[in-house]
């Protein structure tokens, strides 16, 4: 396939999406999947950014709930590069752009208060030590804060976001408290959450958060959900959450 770089494949990400991968780059992982089922979108009025984009599945997935534009934002240009031949992949030209920017740069001035909502998946972890920082460039950045701080990428949301305009994330429960602070920071009010287990008895390893800028405080904690059973399939529930249904 013309579409298709050295070492690179096409995946699925559900039967009606494919995504553009390489060993070479981060996968997408169910976390990015869980975060655009969870969150609100606009149906047919308003428009969407996602942050650290990657290889766009975010925007892939929300595509599928939402006719609004949605626009990826991503600084490495070799994913970029993969989102867009992913874009046009699906046919989705016509709703889906990736473009090429720090979300940390002045030049993002023109978006200022733009979205209905904003979307991001930011890496997991601080700042690397020596052996991380010398790793994969490709995978060091999708894991450790190498392009911006997690404060740096909720206040780019808050600039970005409108007023009353919705802020959603994903992360580990570990860092709950911080980026519950750095909403509030920012003024995006928490406003729903919910916590992924990887099985029964096991503690929870993603955290959703949801939170509308300027909002009035009034915190809901959703029910729980369990990736996979005691056979290391995935649960009934999970499945469907999954797919959307």
């Amino acid at each position: 396939m013309d579409q298709l770089h050295r070492e690179e494949r096409i995946d699925y990400i559900t039967q009606q999406l494919h995504i553009i991968q390489s060993k070479q780059v981060f996968s997408f992982s169910i976390d990015a999947v869980l975060l655009a089922r969870f969150t609100y979108v606009p149906i047919t009025r308003g428009s969407i950014i996602d942050l650290c984009s990657g290889n766009g599945v975010i925007p892939l997935v929300l595509s599928t709930r939402s006719s609004v534009p949605i626009t990826g934002i991503e600084i490495q240009p070799t994913l970029v590069d993969m989102a867009n031949r992913s874009v046009h992949l699906n046919q989705l030209e016509h709703q889906i752009r990736i473009i090429q920017a720090d979300v940390r740069e002045k030049s993002l001035k023109n978006m200022t208060g733009q979205a209905d909502l904003v979307t991001c998946n930011p890496p997991y972890f601080a700042t690397p030590g020596e052996k991380e920082w010398n790793e994969n460039p490709y995978l060091a950045a999708a894991r450790h804060e190498r392009n911006g701080t997690l404060e740096e990428i909720v206040e780019a949301a808050s600039h970005l976001v409108k007023p009353r305009g919705k802020v959603a994330m994903v992360l580990r429960p570990e860092r709950m408290m911080e980026l519950l602070e750095l909403f509030r920071r920012y003024r995006i009010e928490p406003k729903q959450m919910k916590l992924i287990y990887p099985k029964e008895g096991k503690d929870a390893n993603i955290l959703l958060l949801e939170g509308t800028k300027n909002g009035k405080p009034r915190l809901r904690c959703l029910p729980p959900l369990t990736v996979y059973d005691s056979n290391g399939n995935y649960t009934e529930e999970f499945q469907k959450y999954y797919d959307g249904k």
